[in-house]
């Protein structure tokens, strides 16, 4: 069992998914198949997903699953098996990208400059081996003394690339 806070958490991000689903989102993962309206909808997977990692702080899908069928198994009694349920969420990523973009957009500050990014200097470990290399035509390999290991040391591309997926 939730506590009180928590369900109403659980209500108030269900209905705020269904009203983006109604206006944007159900045009983002429709379904052209005989199983068009199943019983266990997509705005629960939706509001399943987000309530467990903003409330609860789970991240990994089975976490999730298993947070679902232990304690909100009498607000969704229609849970799907795991395999389902994660078949089902990734079907939704475009339904995601829509929402998050939203999301941020909602709820982002008035002298917030959309123009202006930030980049995280830390580098990012490509790889454990000495003399691999990972995605050379964006990478550039430096080795970290500290951990005794090769890092990405460089992106060779410009932000806006990574944004659209080159």
């Amino acid at each position: 069992m939730i506590s009180r806070k928590k369900e109403l958490e659980l209500i108030k991000t269900y209905m705020y998914v269904c009203d983006l689903y109604d206006q944007e989102l159900k045009y983002y993962c429709q379904r052209y198949s005989n199983n068009s309206n199943p019983v266990f909808t997509d705005q629960e997977i939706m509001t399943i997903y987000l309530f467990a990692g903003h409330c609860q702080k789970y991240f990994q899908i089975k976490d999730i699953h298993n947070f679902a069928s232990e304690y909100l198994s009498s607000w969704v009694p229609e849970l799907p098996s795991y395999q389902t349920f994660n078949l089902r969420l990734n079907r939704l990523g475009e339904a995601f990208r829509v929402l998050s973009g939203r999301l941020i957009s909602s709820f982002m500050p008035a002298d917030c400059d959309k123009d202006i990014s930030l980049v995280d200097s830390l580098p990012l470990i490509t790889c454990a081996g000495r003399n691999r290399k990972v995605a050379p035509e964006i990478t550039s390999k430096g080795y970290c003394s500290s951990k005794n290991m090769y890092v990405l040391s460089r992106v060779e591309t410009s932000c806006t690339d990574f944004a659209q997926g080159r």
